[in-house]
């Protein structure tokens, strides 16, 4: 029985000590021209000394265009590379393996803060948005690759290629709205080539040590069960990533379509995958939570509230098979005390009142 505490190794790069990521939250926190600040430094360090094998930072945009929220950090351009620089080296000192999520928002980024319409693979004036040409997919997809090779200047260990929660390469996948003519659109294949063009030219562009994931939502935003096991299978197929991190917003939801039973985890831990490793995420918040995600063929855990409300969540899991995360809602002082600053208690509280009391 694979144990949470077991090392992870992978196809390329350095092993995570143990089968527990950081999830890549949202947290408001970098300054506004997407440099990190010292509270989301803090942030992301204390995850690394609380225990976790692989601590990611939150989504980064890989384009002001693609921006989506105030206070979100930046991998764009080279004046963030100098703070990203530093925050690698602290993760890589706490012992944790270090990656960046890529991001580029779409139809959702927000033209308040952009100042530019959004760009998607659909026109949505609603939205503020307009088509991508063929030749401005290509550079947002050059812009991907960009963003991985100034993560691997800087330092990191690895990034994840941000494919889920209806942002733009889970856009394309959308054959409710992509109803485009070029290569981009029309048939699976064709919706899923913007993410996979990003992801062979993030191997290509960047060395043989450094490692590739890719987050999916394996169902929803335009995207049925059948199709997002397709396309799936099809990444797991490459041979191209390291891991495939799986959003499904609970690890023991069923699927959502009618006529549909089991659990949507089993629709995925059957794949064959290769080398390749499957997380998942969605309310890991005891450390049995963990242990039966693995014991379902999962081969890591990616851990979201339960960070949020415990720095050490990993290092309390691997000490105790019987912890759970405390019970909620939590005071300001006690977010604080887990290395949660201003900026980010004030978005929780904001979005999710049930955690902040």
């Amino acid at each position: 029985m694979t144990a949470p505490d077991q090392p992870l190794s992978l196809t390329r790069g350095p092993a995570w000590r143990n089968r527990f990521a950081l999830a890549p939250l949202t947290n408001t926190q970098s300054h506004d021209d997407g440099t990190l600040s010292e509270d989301e430094h803090r942030w992301l360090t204390a995850r690394g000394e609380g225990g976790f094998g692989l601590v990611m930072t939150c989504a980064a945009y890989v384009v002001p265009t693609g921006q989506a929220w105030r206070g979100q950090l930046g991998v764009a351009d080279d004046e963030h590379e100098a703070s990203l620089r530093d925050l690698a080296s602290s993760i890589r000192a706490t012992g944790a393996v270090s990656s960046i999520q890529l991001h580029h928002g779409g139809r959702r980024a927000d033209p308040t803060v952009t100042g530019r319409p959004n760009e998607a693979p659909w026109d949505d004036p609603d939205r503020n948005t307009v088509a991508l040409t063929t030749e401005g997919v290509e550079r947002v997809v050059a812009d991907f690759v960009a963003a991985a090779a100034r993560a691997e200047r800087a330092g990191f260990d690895g990034v994840e290629v941000h494919g889920a929660h209806g942002y733009l390469l889970g856009q394309f996948l959308d054959d409710r709205h992509n109803r485009r003519t070029d290569r981009y659109g029309g048939s699976l294949e064709n919706r899923s080539r913007a993410m996979l063009e990003v992801v062979e030219g993030i191997r290509a562009a960047t060395g043989p040590a450094f490692q590739l994931g890719l987050r999916l939502s394996p169902e929803g935003f335009g995207v049925p069960l059948a199709e997002g096991r397709e396309v799936a299978a099809a990444m797991l197929g490459t041979g191209l990533l390291d891991y495939l991190d799986l959003s499904l917003w609970d690890v023991y939801a069923a699927p959502r379509g009618e006529g549909l039973d089991g659990r949507l985890i089993d629709r995925f831990t059957d794949l064959p995958r290769g080398g390749t490793r499957l997380g998942v995420a969605g309310k890991v918040l005891t450390a049995a939570d963990a242990q039966w995600c693995l014991d379902q063929g999962a081969d890591f855990a990616t851990v979201g509230t339960g960070a949020i409300l415990h720095h050490d969540f990993a290092r309390r899991a691997l000490a105790d098979a019987s912890f759970a995360a405390r019970s909620r809602p939590v005071t300001r002082e006690e977010l604080r005390a887990e290395a949660v600053g201003p900026a980010f208690v004030e978005y929780l509280a904001a979005g999710w009142p049930d955690l902040v009391a």
